[in-house]
């Protein structure tokens, strides 16, 4: 069995649980600003008391994905994934990214309450 060494399956680990703890604060009010409403929506805090997991699975993830893509590119392997800029910046990238997303899943709590 082949291991990657890329980051690319902890920084999608890490985006997907990201993802998964905004869906319950920030879900809703993204729907009602695009204009969609509905009781429905209220079912959408179902996944609340699993916030915290979420949460967890993403920094775990984030951290292994950040020890693969800030590694030197001298432990690379030569024209190995990890050696080519391109892919690097664009892994630091996704990376930083993910790590907003994560951001704004641990603050947006804190800050709802002022947009309604």
């Amino acid at each position: 069995m082949r291991k990657s060494k890329t980051g690319r399956g902890p920084l999608a680990a890490g985006g997907l649980a990201a993802l998964l703890a905004t869906v319950c604060c920030l879900g809703p009010l993204v729907l009602i600003t695009v204009g969609i409403s509905g009781a429905w929506i209220g079912n959408l805090t179902v996944l609340e008391p699993y916030r915290p997991l979420f949460i967890g699975v993403a920094l775990v993830a984030l951290f292994f994905a950040w020890r693969r893509i800030f590694r030197p590119a001298e432990q690379c392997q030569p024209g190995g994934v990890c050696a080519m800029p391109r892919v690097r910046g664009a892994y630091k990238v996704i990376f930083w990214l993910v790590s907003l997303l994560v951001l704004i899943a641990l603050v947006f709590p804190y800050v709802l309450p002022l947009f309604y």
